[in-house]
């Protein structure tokens, strides 16, 4: 079965968004926290992660 993409519960600021991405594609989750933050500066940014706090289910 392949991977699959969670909240990470383990590596979690706010809602374990960043953690999880970087779980998932094996990347340090501080470089996605910094990409969130520069996108963050415009409005989508903000509603994207928003929606994927929502969307993403938790850590099994």
């Amino acid at each position: 079965m392949g991977k699959k993409l969670f909240k990470s519960r383990t590596n979690r600021v706010i809602c374990g968004v960043c953690g999880g991405i970087g779980e998932y594609f094996n990347v340090d989750p501080t470089i996605i926290r910094l990409l969130v933050v520069l996108l963050g500066c415009t409005t989508t940014g903000i509603i994207i992660y928003l929606v994927a706090a929502v969307i993403m289910p938790e850590e099994p």
